[in-house]
């Protein structure tokens, strides 16, 4: 009782929330207004009201810019940069905010789900067709989600079973690329009904790098009783030819290692399956609302990779990985909200977030001809079973918060969230390595609170214009990530298992909207203490993790966003980033090395983006973007410096009837800079893909 009492008397949160149960309806639904959040608090509110930098992008906006991966997507979007590729395959990508550029440091959210669970975010499993909006939250959502994320939270919503519109595509592009999908609403068994599929075939300049992907999604909505019943299934087949990232000898890229060239030996794969099913259930109870929402997903991926360990002519030692990972999550989140007060709204909850992983599998050794041209002939081996990874983690949290406006001008928040997460590991890798282990270093359990406290102030409102300013404090922790990529190490804390993740962030802002509400502007400063940050590293060579120390993030962004015509969309983002070690020593060459005072890799102190779409109904419709990266260091020890980098790219098109015609072009300056670091290959990054067009006719009726 005590602990309900602190939550609810708390002071709120700007948290992200799962999205509200589709609602049957007999007529077509509104158009989504860019203007609208609803995965901030569990309350549907305008993103205006919520103390902390939250962007949304509307799915006619990505549609516009015919949008076909997160990268498109987030254009525009102050400090994000979502590099296309990484460790995890080509369908796959590495999201930076807040300037880091890590695929486990923020979360990913697809339909009010976690994607991915209590592991890492299932990047190459996402899909953004038939897309409603997707929402950037900046820095962590610590009541809502609890210990999942930290720099950011990407909510994916697509669009509900109750929406009538009827979409069809197919696209061909550059290295036999090709894509069709189709989304179509029907009604069964007095359900709202909606399924989208799409099939894709993704190449690249380098013929052995290539993916594979079809999606399917049905979702469904129906009133049952007094409130409201769905259930979303959804399933992704991913086929991957991966890329080899290119090696740094010292203070640049490798210029012995041609561009675009493939060390994986013949047949290498990256292939993922990955199945969710999910129910949702709403409903009033007494002066509230009450909504319940469970989800059980399962993936496997099968792996057949390498890298090359070293540099050398005309052959090179490479290592390759083999092997089969599983993971099953199950997410479940049931909360009262209670909104109908004109002055106080209160939500309360529990949630509850499984995952269980196990890998098998091993590493070998195979030699690579330095130039590429001929590919290493191996064979496909069986997996190997001298290797097993297992991991089971339980992530429970009891939360609450509350919003209250003492006055008609201020707006507080606040909330709290009592988190219990438990991991057991059994990990025979890091015994045949020959890392020091307590009697029982296989399990981990934590119990703490994380929670924020927020403000907004009206300074200024005249119709649709008005200022507001915000600030927020948020407290937020995050058991150690682990990866199932096979062959890989950690180094372990003095309990075993790496020490959780723990962050304060600070953050203060100003938003308002000008000109007749069509002009908005945001900008917002924010400062991060981190402490324990889980960064790559080696073993005797082998990819490894390891507890990083104390890392400080401060910046400032700004957004800008223009609407003059109905069908004209304008963003402009810049964000100012320093991310640095504080107190962190890191082994380099067997040599202990303090790193205080060193910017983290690939970490660029600049950042700016801005797009621009035309899309009338009727008649040329035409898009522009362009995304800017500062210099960035490529090595902690700041001594590789990469140069910045812009990519721009640009569609054009026609639309007559119900069909649009259009050629979109991606980099078109075919520029290849490094844009995300391996964690499994030593001193190699992946490049930024090369020039692509596309063709494309849609048909919407």
């Amino acid at each position: 009782m005590l602990l309900l009492a602190a939550v609810f008397f708390g002071l709120a949160a700007p948290v992200t929330a799962a999205s509200p149960s589709p609602v049957p309806q007999t007529s077509p639904a509104p158009a989504h207004s860019e203007y609208v959040e609803v995965t901030a608090k569990g309350l549907h509110e305008e993103a205006g009201t919520v103390p902390a930098m939250v962007t949304v992008i509307g799915g006619d906006e990505a549609g516009a810019r015919n949008a076909d991966d997160l990268r498109a997507a987030l254009a525009g979007v102050a400090g994000a940069d979502v590099a296309p590729g990484g460790d995890g395959g080509p369908a796959s990508s590495v999201p930076e905010f807040w300037g880091l550029k890590e695929f486990d440091a923020f979360l990913l959210v697809v339909d009010g789900v976690p994607w991915g669970g209590a592991f890492n975010p299932a990047l190459s499993t996402l899909s953004v067709e038939d897309l409603d909006h997707v929402e950037v939250l900046r820095g962590p959502a610590p009541v809502m989600y609890g210990a999942t994320s930290f720099v950011g939270v990407v909510h994916v919503v697509h669009r509900a079973p109750s929406d009538r519109a009827r979409e069809a595509r197919l696209s061909l592009g550059s290295y036999g690329s090709g894509r069709g999908d189709v989304a179509l609403p029907f009604r069964w068994g007095g359900f709202e009904s909606r399924v989208a599929a799409d099939v894709t075939r993704q190449g690249f300049r380098d013929d052995r790098t290539a993916f594979d992907r079809f999606h399917g999604r049905w979702r469904n909505a129906r009133f049952l009783g007094s409130g409201r019943f769905g259930f979303d299934v959804d399933v992704h087949v991913v086929n991957q030819d991966p890329a080899s990232p290119h090696v740094r000898e010292g203070l640049a890229l490798s210029d012995v290692t041609p561009l675009d060239a493939n060390y994986n030996p013949e047949g290498a794969r990256l292939d993922d399956r990955r199945f969710t099913g999910t129910l949702r259930y709403d409903r009033p109870v007494g002066g509230a609302g009450w909504s319940t929402i469970a989800s059980i997903s399962h993936g496997r991926q099968e792996i057949f990779r390498g890298f090359l360990s070293e540099v050398a002519s005309p052959v090179a030692p490479a290592r390759g990985i083999r092997g089969k990972v599983d993971l099953s999550d199950v997410y479940f989140d049931t909360h009262l909200a209670w909104s109908r007060a004109s002055r106080w709204k209160v939500v309360a909850g529990v949630d509850h977030l499984h995952g269980e992983g196990n890998a098998i599998g091993g590493a070998f050794d195979y030699v690579a001809d330095i130039t590429g041209s001929r590919v290493p002939q191996l064979g496909i081996p069986a997996v190997p079973d001298d290797d097993q990874v297992e991991d089971r983690r339980e992530f429970t949290g009891l939360y609450g918060f509350v919003a209250y406006e003492p006055a008609a001008r201020l707006r507080l928040e606040g909330g709290l969230r009592l988190n219990r997460t438990m991991e057991e590991r059994e990990d025979p890798r890091g015994k045949a390595a020959g890392v020091s282990r307590p009697d029982d270093p296989g399990e981990r359990t934590d119990t703490r609170l994380s929670g924020t406290i927020a403000a907004q102030w009206t300074a200024w409102s005249r119709g649709p214009e008005s200022l507001r300013l915000f600030a927020d404090y948020r407290s937020a922790f995050k058991p150690a990530a682990f990866d199932f990529g096979i062959g890989e190490g950690e180094v372990e804390s003095e309990e075993g298992l790496l020490a959780p993740e723990t962050a304060n962030i600070y953050e203060a802002g100003a938003r308002t909207r000008l000109a007749g509400g069509r002009l908005e502007l945001e900008a917002s400063g924010f400062w991060m203490d981190f402490k324990n940050l889980v960064l790559a590293t080696t073993i005797n060579g082998v990819p490894a993790r390891r507890n990083s120390g104390q890392n400080r993030f401060q910046g400032l962004e700004v957004e800008a966003k223009w609407r003059t015509r109905e069908h004209l969309y304008a963003r402009a983002a810049y964000g100012l980033h320093d991310a640095r070690f504080r107190d962190s020593v890191q082994l380099f060459d067997g040599v202990p090395t303090q790193l205080a005072g060193k910017r983290l890799e690939m970490s660029a102190h600049h950042t700016a983006g801005a797009a621009l779409a035309w899309a009338p109904e009727k008649g040329l419709v035409a898009s522009a973007d362009i995304q800017y990266v500062g210099s960035r260091f490529l090595d902690k020890r700041n001594t590789a410096l990469a140069d910045g980098y812009a990519e721009i790219s640009a569609g054009l098109g026609w639309r007559v009837g119900h069909l649009e015609l259009r050629v979109d072009g991606r980099n078109l300056t075919d520029r290849r800079p490094p844009v995300s670091e391996s964690e499994l290959g030593d001193a190699q990054y992946y490049r930024l893909p090369s020039r692509r067009v596309d063709g494309s006719v849609r048909a919407r009726w």
